[in-house]
């Protein structure tokens, strides 16, 4: 990594934070003031704070349920035969987590909470077992979902209406005191994998609290940051974009660099850094330790796995771990590219051009954006069987658009929604959906054909193994284009009459990439662009004006400019990304069980770029020459596209026996040539 280059001097009049010193220590303007009061009041409009009553409710809730695990634990020690004095001192604690430990949760927003007990309070039979024996007796205790085989445990309820997410973590101690330090690294002695992973979870949020210099701002900042994600629908670790613990790493890490900013400038520089930062340089808010225990901390230069990390950003926490691992490249363009349309916004709302807060909160049009998408559909038979089920298809997605990507050679990308659709009319029933378009900036070739019929054929039998499938567990996968999609999946299910208006598209496709001025420079000169950059930052480096005594109101320098270079070029040595995640993808269950098959079959996909609107083939499609960042995205002119694909009516399977399928082919021809006959004929039986 490297460092900004303040002066000795000035870090020793200033309390730094970080793996580096600070970018600047500007303090606010009168303009940050009244910007940051404009946006504290949008997120209240917005509703992302609860009231007082809620408050007391789930204090209340956590009161009640750290009594449930002390009389829980105490009940266990006695029924293992322990002596009367063991059960007295027996003790359970709990801690919470997340967004409500970081005091960013919002209404209705779920609790994260860790129950810590002793050495004989197993996970399995006592946690999993007597605990939920106990909450399932309970008549305030709803939606009691238990998931053991997590990667973090976790059992889910809703405690008088509050939802919760509890772990569990069993120390090496016979008696839990009740002021317990998670931060001690000793607690992680002799702990196994799934108690380190929980107990993480709060190290982690605590850590986070005290490696920011002003918590209020931060707080404000990440409140802004997760509404600008959900409505950009770059919300969501499972589905390869972030989660809630990379968007506070990342602010945190913002904070940490301009300490004296106010949520207004954190915004505006969140934008700025990230914009240009060169993944996979890593995003720390301290050093790496490697401790005294021995655990596997992220290391790329050791450990070949955390190589293929895209996109790391780095727990505080001993032992430190990626929390970002999920990240592909498809799911790293599209936030790259929305990291560029914020900044955009940030810089017209600086200029006081026809911008502001709404404009940046705007929702991403995502069923306007591709003219071809998957729509993945599944149904039960009962609510507790749709609510498991959604949640193992939701962690298998991220499997499927990696393996078209993978199977494709890159050459369809896949946009995944983060979020489910329902349709009223079809209880029991939920949708998601995966925008696909052609490799932005590669031309396609004529009669390029992508078969996918394996790769959903293969995904459909993986996520069909689920341990807890029962009968009536459905997954159908079709392709929709973007005149077909259903109408539930719009407010107040009515299809728009016309496209939305996109206020901002990305700049940054073909090669373009945006200086600090707004002008566009072609991608052969960023290096040597950056070279100059990077020399010229010695020169400045012990200058006066880049010491952080900026004029007032006189951020957007070259000084600073250089110093956010400076941060975000540094790396490790032999970080260099192999293949994307082979090792996960080549040890999936679907290479397991090729003969089991299931309902939800495609027909044959053949699709001739015959841009005649009655002419249907069959599967996956799109625009040739549609992207996110095409100002021509919703015009009727003559594109190259794919043609949709029908799907057969779902198939009702006794035996599980194989059933014949035709191939599933994406072709691509050269727009006004249409395809032979031979080439129409390619698909049949």
């Amino acid at each position: 990594m490297g460092s900004p280059g303040l002066s000795n001097r000035n870090c020793r009049q200033h309390h730094c934070l970080g793996i580096t010193e600070p970018i600047s220590f500007i303090g606010p303007t009168q303009y940050d003031i009244a910007k940051s009061r404009e946006l504290d009041k949008y997120l209240q409009d917005a509703a992302l704070y609860e009231n007082q009553e809620e408050a007391i409710c789930r204090e209340q809730v956590l009161g009640r349920l750290d009594q449930i695990v002390k009389i829980w634990v105490k009940t266990i020690t006695r029924a293992k035969g322990f002596n009367e004095q063991l059960v007295q001192e027996a003790n359970a604690k709990i801690f919470t987590f997340g967004s409500y430990r970081l005091g960013v949760h919002g209404p209705g927003a779920d609790i994260d909470v860790l129950c810590v007990g002793p050495r004989h309070a197993t996970r399995k039979e006592d946690f999993f077992g007597e605990l939920h024996k106990m909450l399932s007796k309970m008549p305030e205790v709803t939606e009691l979902h238990p998931v053991p085989g997590a990667y973090v445990p976790v059992m889910g309820f809703k405690f008088n209406g509050v939802s919760m997410d509890l772990l569990y973590a069993n120390l090496y101690l016979w008696v839990i005191p009740e002021d317990l330090d998670l931060s001690q690294e000793s607690i992680l002695q002799y702990a196994d994998e799934q108690s380190v992973r929980s107990l993480n979870g709060c190290r982690v949020t605590d850590q986070i609290l005290n490696l920011v210099p002003n918590v209020q701002n931060f707080r404000t900042t990440l409140r802004c940051m997760k509404l600008w994600a959900k409505r950009r629908g770059i919300y969501s670790n499972v589905a390869g974009f972030l989660g809630g613990i990379n968007w506070a790493l990342l602010v945190a890490r913002i904070c940490q660099l301009y300490p004296n900013a106010l949520p207004n400038m954190l915004v505006s520089r969140f934008f700025r850094v990230y914009t240009q930062w060169r993944w996979p340089n890593p995003v720390m808010l301290c050093e790496i330790r490697e401790g005294s225990l021995g655990l596997k901390v992220w290391d790329p230069r050791i450990h070949r796995k955390d190589k293929n990390h895209l996109m790391p950003i780095i727990t505080p926490a001993y032992p430190c771990m990626n929390s970002s691992y999920n990240v592909s490249s498809s799911t790293l363009r599209i936030m790259t590219e929305e990291f560029q349309w914020g900044r955009e916004i940030c810089e017209d709302m600086d200029a006081k051009k026809k911008a502001d807060w709404d404009t940046l909160f705007e929702c991403y049009p995502f069923f306007e954006a591709y003219k071809n998408y998957l729509q993945i559909d599944i149904s039960a038979e009962n609510p507790d069987d749709l609510r498991n089920w959604k949640g193992w298809v939701r962690s298998r997605l991220r499997k499927l658009t990696l393996k078209i990507e993978r199977g494709t050679n890159g050459m369809l990308q896949c946009h995944p929604h983060p979020e489910e659709f329902s349709d009223k009319s079809r209880p029991l029933h939920c949708s998601y959906f995966v925008g696909l378009q052609h490799k932005q900036g590669v031309p396609p070739k004529e009669g390029e054909l992508f078969d996918i019929r394996q790769t959903v054929e293969k995904f459909k039998r993986s996520v069909n193994n689920y341990s807890q499938w029962k009968h009536g567990m459905d997954i159908f996968v079709t392709h929709v284009k973007r005149r077909n999609i259903p109408v539930f999946v719009f407010p107040g299910g009515v299809r728009p009459n016309c496209p939305s208006k996109v206020t901002r598209v990305s700049k940054r496709s073909s090669g373009l990439r945006i200086s600090g001025h707004g002008q566009a420079e072609l991608g052969d000169n960023n290096d040597r662009k950056r070279k100059q950059a990077e020399d010229s930052v010695d020169v400045l480096r012990n200058s006066k004006s880049f010491s952080g005594e900026y004029p007032s109101g006189n951020r957007d320098t070259d000084a600073e400019n250089l110093g956010i270079e400076d941060i975000t070029c540094g790396s490790y040595d032999a970080h260099q990304v192999f293949s994307e995640e082979p090792d996960e993808l080549e040890n999936d269950l679907e290479y397991r069980n090729e003969d089991k098959d299931f309902s939800g079959n495609m027909k044959n996909i053949n699709l001739n770029s015959q841009y005649s609107e009655s002419k249907v083939a069959a599967d996956p499609i799109f625009s040739q020459k549609e992207n996110r960042s095409s100002t021509h995205m919703y015009s009727n002119e003559s594109l190259e596209e794919l043609e949709p694909a029908e799907l057969t009516p779902p198939l009702s399977i006794v035996n599980y026996a194989p059933v014949p399928q035709r191939k599933s082919i994406i072709r691509f021809t050269t727009l006004g040539k249409s395809a032979d006959k031979g080439s129409q004929d390619f698909c049949k039986l």
